[in-house]
Protein backbone atom coordinates (compact mmCIF):
# COMPACT_ATOMS: atom_id res chain seq x y z
CA UNK A 1 0.00 0.00 0.00
CA UNK A 2 1.40 2.96 -0.81
CA UNK A 3 0.47 6.68 1.24
CA UNK A 4 -1.23 9.50 -0.64
CA UNK A 5 2.07 11.83 -1.07
CA UNK A 6 1.18 15.32 -0.63
CA UNK A 7 3.95 17.68 0.59
CA UNK A 8 2.04 18.42 4.05
CA UNK A 9 4.60 18.26 7.03
CA UNK A 10 2.70 15.65 8.26
CA UNK A 11 3.03 13.60 5.40
CA UNK A 12 6.38 14.26 4.60
CA UNK A 13 7.19 12.74 7.83
CA UNK A 14 5.15 9.37 6.69
CA UNK A 15 7.43 9.91 3.59
CA UNK A 16 10.85 9.58 5.15
CA UNK A 17 9.55 7.62 7.95
CA UNK A 18 12.66 4.74 6.82
CA UNK A 19 14.81 7.28 8.63
CA UNK A 20 15.30 6.21 12.16
CA UNK A 21 16.30 9.43 13.64
CA UNK A 22 12.75 9.75 13.13
CA UNK A 23 11.60 7.25 15.17
CA UNK A 24 12.41 9.16 18.33
CA UNK A 25 11.13 12.56 17.27
CA UNK A 26 8.48 14.10 19.49
CA UNK A 27 6.82 18.14 19.78
CA UNK A 28 7.36 19.75 22.76
CA UNK A 29 3.98 21.46 23.77
CA UNK A 30 3.63 24.50 22.51
CA UNK A 31 4.52 27.26 24.53
CA UNK A 32 0.92 29.43 25.88
CA UNK A 33 0.61 32.70 25.62
CA UNK A 34 -1.04 35.53 28.14
CA UNK A 35 -4.92 35.67 26.56
CA UNK A 36 -4.90 39.68 27.63
CA UNK A 37 -1.90 40.12 25.33
CA UNK A 38 -3.50 37.62 22.34
CA UNK A 39 -6.58 39.88 22.49
CA UNK A 40 -4.93 43.10 21.95
CA UNK A 41 -2.60 41.88 19.31
CA UNK A 42 -2.54 43.22 15.67
CA UNK A 43 -3.48 41.03 12.96
CA UNK A 44 0.20 41.26 11.18
CA UNK A 45 1.35 40.62 14.93
CA UNK A 46 -0.49 37.03 14.98
CA UNK A 47 0.39 36.63 11.48
CA UNK A 48 4.11 36.52 12.66
CA UNK A 49 4.34 35.04 15.51
CA UNK A 50 2.33 32.13 14.05
CA UNK A 51 5.16 32.26 11.15
CA UNK A 52 7.51 32.00 13.88
CA UNK A 53 5.61 29.24 15.84
CA UNK A 54 5.41 27.41 12.48
CA UNK A 55 9.26 27.93 12.12
CA UNK A 56 10.01 26.17 15.52
CA UNK A 57 7.39 23.49 14.81
CA UNK A 58 9.18 22.62 11.37
CA UNK A 59 12.69 23.08 13.35
CA UNK A 60 12.41 21.27 15.89
CA UNK A 61 10.31 18.22 13.83
CA UNK A 62 13.37 18.66 11.28
CA UNK A 63 16.62 19.22 13.52
CA UNK A 64 18.96 19.28 10.74
CA UNK A 65 18.77 20.65 7.20
CA UNK A 66 18.91 17.84 4.60
CA UNK A 67 20.09 16.84 1.18
CA UNK A 68 17.21 16.69 -0.99
CA UNK A 69 17.55 14.07 -3.56
CA UNK A 70 14.99 14.68 -6.33
CA UNK A 71 15.28 10.59 -8.25
CA UNK A 72 13.80 12.94 -11.88
CA UNK A 73 10.30 12.01 -13.66
CA UNK A 74 8.26 8.92 -12.55
CA UNK A 75 4.81 7.39 -13.30
CA UNK A 76 3.19 8.17 -16.15
CA UNK A 77 6.79 10.34 -17.08
CA UNK A 78 9.50 7.87 -18.26
CA UNK A 79 12.02 10.57 -19.13
CA UNK A 80 14.33 9.69 -22.12
CA UNK A 81 14.27 5.98 -23.27
CA UNK A 82 16.12 3.69 -24.82
CA UNK A 83 14.32 0.52 -25.95
CA UNK A 84 12.97 -0.33 -22.65
CA UNK A 85 15.30 1.47 -21.08
CA UNK A 86 13.78 4.02 -19.17
CA UNK A 87 15.41 6.87 -17.53
CA UNK A 88 12.86 7.31 -14.37
CA UNK A 89 13.92 3.66 -13.40
CA UNK A 90 18.06 4.99 -13.38
CA UNK A 91 17.21 8.02 -11.98
CA UNK A 92 15.32 6.04 -8.61
CA UNK A 93 18.30 3.49 -8.20
CA UNK A 94 20.98 6.01 -8.42
CA UNK A 95 18.49 8.31 -6.04
CA UNK A 96 18.29 5.22 -3.59
CA UNK A 97 21.91 4.22 -3.80
CA UNK A 98 22.73 7.47 -2.89
CA UNK A 99 20.25 8.18 0.08
CA UNK A 100 22.03 5.58 1.82
CA UNK A 101 25.09 6.27 1.37
CA UNK A 102 25.00 9.40 2.82
CA UNK A 103 23.06 7.97 5.64
CA UNK A 104 26.16 5.86 6.17
CA UNK A 105 27.69 9.11 6.72
CA UNK A 106 25.22 10.47 8.96
CA UNK A 107 24.47 12.98 6.50
CA UNK A 108 20.97 13.63 6.14
CA UNK A 109 18.74 13.40 3.39
CA UNK A 110 15.46 12.69 2.18
CA UNK A 111 14.11 11.28 -1.40
CA UNK A 112 11.54 13.34 -2.46
CA UNK A 113 9.76 10.17 -4.40
CA UNK A 114 10.60 6.22 -3.41
CA UNK A 115 8.54 4.53 -6.18
CA UNK A 116 7.66 4.99 -9.49
CA UNK A 117 5.02 7.31 -9.45
CA UNK A 118 4.29 11.10 -10.82
CA UNK A 119 5.07 13.67 -8.17
CA UNK A 120 2.18 16.00 -10.39
CA UNK A 121 -0.37 13.90 -9.05
CA UNK A 122 -0.16 15.35 -5.55
CA UNK A 123 0.21 18.43 -6.86
CA UNK A 124 -3.40 20.16 -6.39
CA UNK A 125 -2.71 23.48 -5.84
CA UNK A 126 -1.31 25.10 -9.00
CA UNK A 127 -3.44 26.18 -11.29
CA UNK A 128 -1.63 25.08 -14.83
CA UNK A 129 -3.34 22.23 -16.72
CA UNK A 130 0.14 21.23 -17.83
CA UNK A 131 1.17 17.95 -16.30
CA UNK A 132 4.86 18.88 -16.60
CA UNK A 133 4.61 22.10 -14.81
CA UNK A 134 2.56 20.52 -12.11
CA UNK A 135 5.17 17.90 -11.60
CA UNK A 136 8.09 20.97 -11.79
CA UNK A 137 6.49 22.77 -8.70
CA UNK A 138 5.76 19.73 -6.68
CA UNK A 139 9.28 19.12 -6.62
CA UNK A 140 9.93 22.53 -5.55
CA UNK A 141 7.34 22.56 -3.05
CA UNK A 142 9.08 20.12 -0.85
CA UNK A 143 12.52 22.14 -0.74
CA UNK A 144 9.74 24.90 0.86
CA UNK A 145 8.84 22.63 3.60
CA UNK A 146 11.68 21.18 4.53
CA UNK A 147 14.52 22.43 5.74
CA UNK A 148 17.03 21.95 3.00
CA UNK A 149 20.91 22.08 2.57
CA UNK A 150 21.69 21.44 -0.90
CA UNK A 151 19.17 20.23 -3.65
CA UNK A 152 20.37 17.17 -5.60
CA UNK A 153 18.20 16.41 -9.09
CA UNK A 154 19.38 13.16 -11.04
CA UNK A 155 18.61 12.78 -14.35
CA UNK A 156 20.01 10.75 -17.56
CA UNK A 157 21.16 12.38 -20.88
CA UNK A 158 20.23 11.53 -24.48
CA UNK A 159 21.44 12.74 -27.88
CA UNK A 160 20.79 12.23 -31.19
CA UNK A 161 24.71 12.00 -31.91
CA UNK A 162 24.77 8.32 -30.13
CA UNK A 163 28.93 8.88 -29.91
CA UNK A 164 28.12 11.72 -26.91
CA UNK A 165 29.00 10.15 -23.83
CA UNK A 166 29.97 11.24 -19.83
CA UNK A 167 28.15 13.37 -17.72
CA UNK A 168 27.35 16.86 -17.33
CA UNK A 169 26.42 19.03 -13.77
CA UNK A 170 24.25 22.07 -13.83
CA UNK A 171 24.26 24.74 -11.85
CA UNK A 172 22.62 27.65 -10.89
CA UNK A 173 24.28 31.46 -11.11
CA UNK A 174 25.41 31.08 -7.41
CA UNK A 175 28.81 30.48 -5.93
CA UNK A 176 27.90 27.50 -3.94
CA UNK A 177 25.90 25.56 -6.34
CA UNK A 178 29.07 26.13 -8.85
CA UNK A 179 31.41 24.56 -6.43
CA UNK A 180 29.12 21.93 -5.36
CA UNK A 181 28.54 21.52 -9.38
CA UNK A 182 32.62 21.34 -9.86
CA UNK A 183 32.92 18.92 -6.93
CA UNK A 184 30.36 16.48 -8.78
CA UNK A 185 32.00 16.65 -12.01
CA UNK A 186 35.34 16.80 -10.63
CA UNK A 187 34.34 13.13 -8.96
CA UNK A 188 32.25 11.67 -11.89
CA UNK A 189 34.78 12.44 -14.79
CA UNK A 190 37.44 9.65 -13.92
CA UNK A 191 34.45 7.04 -13.66
CA UNK A 192 33.68 7.79 -17.03
CA UNK A 193 36.97 8.55 -18.10
CA UNK A 194 36.31 12.21 -19.62
CA UNK A 195 37.12 15.64 -19.04
CA UNK A 196 33.89 17.46 -19.18
CA UNK A 197 33.12 21.11 -17.10
CA UNK A 198 30.13 21.69 -15.50
CA UNK A 199 27.65 24.38 -17.06
CA UNK A 200 25.57 27.14 -16.17
CA UNK A 201 21.59 25.54 -16.33
CA UNK A 202 19.70 28.77 -16.22
CA UNK A 203 16.98 27.85 -18.55
CA UNK A 204 16.13 25.23 -16.06
CA UNK A 205 13.10 25.93 -13.86
CA UNK A 206 14.21 24.20 -10.79
CA UNK A 207 17.93 26.20 -10.71
CA UNK A 208 15.78 29.22 -11.34
CA UNK A 209 12.97 28.03 -8.16
CA UNK A 210 14.51 26.62 -5.55
CA UNK A 211 15.94 29.11 -3.29
CA UNK A 212 19.37 26.44 -2.08
CA UNK A 213 22.26 25.54 -3.65
CA UNK A 214 20.83 23.21 -6.28
CA UNK A 215 22.58 21.24 -9.15
CA UNK A 216 21.28 18.54 -11.54
CA UNK A 217 23.49 15.53 -12.14
CA UNK A 218 22.76 14.09 -16.12
CA UNK A 219 24.41 11.24 -15.32
CA UNK A 220 25.44 9.78 -18.60
CA UNK A 221 24.46 9.31 -22.08
CA UNK A 222 21.41 6.66 -22.17
CA UNK A 223 21.85 7.09 -26.53
CA UNK A 224 25.75 6.01 -26.22
CA UNK A 225 26.48 2.59 -25.32
CA UNK A 226 29.34 3.08 -23.15
CA UNK A 227 27.38 5.40 -21.09
CA UNK A 228 24.46 2.80 -20.99
CA UNK A 229 26.10 0.01 -19.49
CA UNK A 230 27.21 1.81 -16.54
CA UNK A 231 23.85 3.49 -16.18
CA UNK A 232 21.82 0.44 -16.02
CA UNK A 233 23.79 -2.28 -13.85
CA UNK A 234 23.99 -2.15 -10.22
CA UNK A 235 28.02 -1.94 -9.70
CA UNK A 236 27.85 1.60 -12.19
CA UNK A 237 24.48 2.83 -10.22
CA UNK A 238 26.72 2.17 -7.14
CA UNK A 239 30.01 3.73 -8.45
CA UNK A 240 27.99 7.17 -9.75
CA UNK A 241 26.43 7.26 -6.12
CA UNK A 242 29.70 6.77 -4.17
CA UNK A 243 31.16 9.58 -6.28
CA UNK A 244 28.46 12.31 -6.27
CA UNK A 245 28.62 11.46 -2.32
CA UNK A 246 32.01 12.03 -1.85
CA UNK A 247 31.30 15.33 -4.12
CA UNK A 248 28.55 16.20 -1.20
CA UNK A 249 31.05 15.61 1.88
CA UNK A 250 33.93 18.04 0.34
CA UNK A 251 31.40 20.26 0.01
CA UNK A 252 30.46 20.51 3.53
CA UNK A 253 33.82 20.15 4.16
CA UNK A 254 34.54 23.70 2.69
CA UNK A 255 30.91 24.96 4.04
CA UNK A 256 30.18 23.92 7.05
Amino acid sequence: MRYPRTFCLTCITVLISVNAMFAASTVDACSVKSPTFMNHMTDEQQSTIDADDEHQHITHVFPHPFVLIDAGHGGIDGGTVHENILEKDINLAIAQKLYLLLKSKNIPAVLNRTGDYALSDDNRWSVTRSRHRKDLAQRRQLSEEVPVSIYVSLHVNWGKNQAARGPIVLHQEEGRSRMLATLIQQQLNPLFQKVMLPESGKKYYLLRKVQQPAVIVETGFISNAQDRLLLTNSTGQSAIAQRICDAIIQYYATFS
